[in-house]
């Protein structure tokens, strides 16, 4: 049987897209990405449990989260888990659980009111507007 490693998720960057460009001109953004989940405890009081994660995008993706995507912004990812491990400076292990997104979604307000629902998968290369052209979203 094979296995199944996805994960959508919806919430907002803790910061803006950190992006580097890699040996080839190739593009990677990686930005913390905030859940939070709100549920009633025993006494019927509100509770909110914010979870971080760890997303990065290549490519295409990465080039959008650079042009589009700023802190605070309400995105949902789409992709697959990766845990990385390395040694620090001292010889210790360290590991790394990232979300590697190759499907995203920009769900922030436009300014007439309108949810903006622009999408690309790790496969396309964000459309860039002409000059003059108001952005979609």
């Amino acid at each position: 049987m094979r296995g199944v490693n996805r994960v959508m998720l919806i919430g907002n960057l803790g910061k803006d897209p950190d992006v580097q460009h890699l040996e080839g001109n190739i593009a990677v953004a990686k930005f913390p990405l905030a859940t939070t989940e709100t549920y009633k405890d025993r006494t019927g009081k509100l509770v909110s449990q914010t979870e971080w994660h760890t997303v990065v995008l290549w490519r295409g993706l990465a080039e959008l989260a650079q042009k589009y995507l700023h802190k605070g912004s309400l995105i949902y990812v789409e992709g697959r888990l990766r845990t990385r491990s390395w040694e620090d400076k001292e010889g210790n292990k360290k590991f790394a659980t990232e979300v590697v997104g190759d499907n995203l979604i920009m769900l922030d307000k436009r300014g007439d009111g309108h949810s903006s629902a622009e999408g690309l998968s790790g496969d396309e290369t964000p459309p860039l507007p002409d000059a003059g052209e108001t952005l979609p979203f």
